[in-house]
């Protein structure tokens, strides 16, 4: 168990890691001296990026609590 523990730990620090300057790297896209963009493009960029990380955590939040989904309650 505590080898799936250690690789999970392990993996999910590098990918996450490699996403966040992936991430990074869109700033380089400010240059006005090198491209041309609209706020509509941006949107369109970071709402497909939110959409997949909601999916993910989704994903990930079922799996964690066996498949079940979490109900709302007050």
């Amino acid at each position: 168990m505590e080898n799936k523990k250690n690789n999970f730990k392990r993996v999910a620090e590098n990918r996450t890691n490699k996403i966040i300057n992936m991430i990074s790297l869109l700033g380089n896209l400010d240059n006005t001296s090198f491209y041309e963009y609209t706020d509509e493009e941006v949107e369109a960029i970071f709402s497909a990026i939110q959409t997949e990380l909601d999916k993910q955590h989704e994903k990930l939040i079922k799996k964690n609590n066996n498949g079940k989904k979490k109900r709302f309650e007050l």
